[in-house]
């Protein structure tokens, strides 16, 4: 379907040469990515966290990026080279697992794919589980430059955002985790649900219609991590890969900046 997904069978085929990374995680509930990862991952999955591995300590966003120094490093403890194949997956449709791929993506790893479905898919189409704990050998990966396509909060202006959170914290009707309501003036809302059915992406064509129309967006959400899996959609339809404003809003609407409400720009 895509140079950026792969699907169960797929996967499959190729473990004994793929870099598979279990990056399953939830808001609040910080052990539940090593808990789902012992009761069953896919042979050979190295664990990844979400707040450890792939995000510096909070401030002034919920995730912002660590540093590519320490994301090499972090990379080189999983093992992972520039050469290395890797497969991302969590349980969420890729909402979490996107923000490796977007990571990896963005210093120039091109060998990079989000598993389709998830560990749900996995587990569907019957595929072998695993209990065991992978010990990666530890690796080199050089510290990139950058990362590229990264879009701070002072260079949103004349940029078109889209707001990839529901349609209720875009309006301010429910903020489950952010201090106001609301979302950034201007942004445009396509949530992150659009662009998937019963769990897995929907065809070219469905996602073109969807995100086929924005010229160089920005993605912004909650704390750039869903922004990814909204990036990741653009490039399945065959666009670009779209800046992302890693603060999104648990940056902006800890500013002191305006903050719009409603179902309006």
């Amino acid at each position: 379907m895509s140079d950026h997904l792969i699907e169960p069978r797929a996967l499959a085929e190729i473990l004994g040469s793929t870099e598979v990374c279990d990056i399953r995680w939830r808001i609040n509930d910080p052990g539940y990515g090593r808990r789902s990862y012992e009761a069953g991952h896919i042979p050979g999955a190295i664990r990844v966290d979400l707040d450890d591995d792939l995000s510096a300590p909070p401030g002034p966003g919920r995730h912002p990026l660590p540093t590519p120094a320490r994301f090499a490093a972090t990379l080189g403890r999983l093992g992972l080279m520039p050469t290395s194949n890797v497969v991302v997956y969590d349980d969420v449709s890729g909402r979490v697992a996107a923000r490796m791929w977007w990571m990896l993506r963005s210093i120039g790893h091109d060998s990079v794919r989000v598993l389709n479905g998830g560990f749900r898919a996995w587990e569907e189409a019957g595929l072998p589980v695993s209990i065991a704990d992978s010990a990666p050998q530890p690796a080199v990966y050089p510290t990139p430059d950058r990362f590229e396509g990264v879009v701070g909060i002072d260079d949103l202006d004349d940029r078109t955002v889209v707001d990839v959170r529901e349609a209720e914290r875009y309006q301010g009707l429910a903020e489950p985790v952010d201090p106001i309501p609301g979302h950034i003036p201007g942004a445009i809302n396509l949530p992150s649900g659009l662009s998937l059915k019963d769990g897995v992406f929907k065809s070219i064509d469905e996602l073109d219609a969807i995100y086929g129309q924005l010229d160089s967006p920005v993605m912004s959400c909650g704390s750039g991590v869903v922004a990814c899996h909204s990036a990741l959609a653009m490039a399945v339809a065959g666009r670009p890969i779209p800046d992302v404003y890693i603060g999104s809003y648990s940056e902006w609407s800890r500013s002191g900046r305006p903050v719009a409400a409603g179902d309006q720009p």
